[in-house]
């Protein structure tokens, strides 16, 4: 059978891989009394809260389950317009917001309408792998550009211009980033923008994790900017609905019927039950619930990163948002006489017990010497976790 070279050219999602790898190593440690702990997946341990669980289960009782408009229900594009303006003082008329099966889904689209075969977009390195990849599916060229500590592992204005070509066709950004949970700095996401706009490219930036801000600085939507602006989002990280899958973009209003018409054609409509389930995360007892948890997703990150150094594996950039800790492991190899994250990984995982994902995943640019930890466990489980890698690397 011949498979085609764009799926030649996606690469192994080494997130997942190692996931399965753990999963089988749990089953036989189960028995030990040390179980594995998982720091390796982006996931965070709440699941919806209840009155969101209510609502999902309102829906099927009152047979709302039947196709919905493909760019979503009309109430809850406007409650997503208003959870903009209440919580980040951006007016985003609803008319502007497209829901869809997940960012996941909201990426594909939006590359599929944007990016032609032989286009180039830049991307800091590291960055999420999915997201070029996403690129490449449409026959694009993610382009990874070093990004370094000392920048917050984010694109400058200065580094776009220089590398801006005649191929290429934008930025992708994330803000905060995943495996980094650094965010860019608002003044200089709008000279990124005004050097994009000024070559008349696109600015796509996944905001995935943006209710996840820590700092006011940096909780900021890039939709503040511009409205031409593309803004990738979801239900999956602060509304803690993983595996409903449902997103939404925020687009120009002449791209809404273009992705209209891409998503009839692909998606049909997101989930209906997850998106009469959504409505109900913007009532007020859901979104207090919501900060409660944002809250103690700091408390973790102010707990487990200074114990995260203390052992050596420095973090360089104190993550302002999202939950995860982006580690520098250069030490711990040179302790045990590993080449790089990859053997790391593994050797934390036969002998501690724990998962964590290698930097392989995230680009090419010194990811070998640092390993992700996701700090979206409950605080027992993170000190268990310190405990275990103290005693591996003593």
């Amino acid at each position: 059978m011949k498979i085609t070279q764009r799926a030649q050219r996606i690469e192994p999602f080494y997130v997942m891989e190692m996931a399965k790898a753990a999963q089988a190593l749990a089953a036989q440690v189960a028995e030990s009394g040390q179980p594995m702990i998982f720091l390796n997946v982006g996931e965070p341990d709440f699941t919806a809260p209840p009155l969101v669980q209510q609502a999902a289960a309102r829906a099927i009782h009152d047979g709302l389950t039947h196709y919905t408009a493909a760019i979503g229900l009309p109430e809850l594009r406007e409650r997503i317009s208003q959870w903009y303006a209440s919580r980040f003082q951006v007016k985003v008329p609803a008319s502007r917001i497209v829901v869809t099966a997940g960012a996941s889904a909201a990426l594909q689209l939006v590359c599929l309408a944007l990016i032609e075969a032989g286009d180039e977009v830049l991307m800091p390195d590291p960055s999420y792998p999915c997201n070029r990849h996403f690129v490449a599916a449409a026959d694009g060229t993610a382009v990874l550009i070093p990004a370094s500590a000392a920048q917050r592992f984010q694109l400058s204005a200065d580094q776009v211009a220089q590398a801006w070509g005649k191929a290429t066709r934008g930025v992708l950004l994330a803000s905060p980033s995943n495996p980094t949970g650094t965010s860019i700095a608002f003044d200089e996401l709008q000279r990124i923008h005004q050097q994009v706009s000024q070559r008349g490219g696109i600015t796509l930036v996944d905001e995935i994790y943006l209710g996840l801000s820590h700092d006011a600085q940096f909780a900021r939507s890039a939709l503040a900017i511009d409205e031409q602006i593309i803004s990738i989002n979801s239900f999956s990280k602060y509304f803690s609905m993983t595996g409903w899958r449902l997103g939404w973009l925020v687009l120009p209003e002449p791209l809404v019927p273009v992705i209209e018409r891409l998503a009839q054609n692909l998606f049909i409509c997101p989930s209906t039950i997850a998106q009469h389930a959504a409505l109900a995360c913007f009532e007020p007892e859901s979104l207090l619930e919501y900060e409660r948890r944002r809250a103690e997703f700091k408390a973790r990150r102010d707990d487990f990163i200074p114990a995260l150094n203390a052992l050596g594996l420095t973090v360089p950039v104190l993550p302002d948002g999202a939950f995860y800790a982006w580690a520098d492991c250069s030490a711990a190899c040179d302790k045990l006489g590993l080449d790089g994250s990859w053997e790391l990984a593994f050797e934390i995982m036969r002998r501690a017990h724990v998962a964590v994902t290698p930097g392989r995943d995230f680009g090419h640019a010194e990811t070998r010497h640092f390993i992700r930890l996701s700090t979206a466990s409950a605080m027992p489980e993170l000190h268990q976790a310190i405990a275990r890698l103290r005693s591996l690397l003593a």
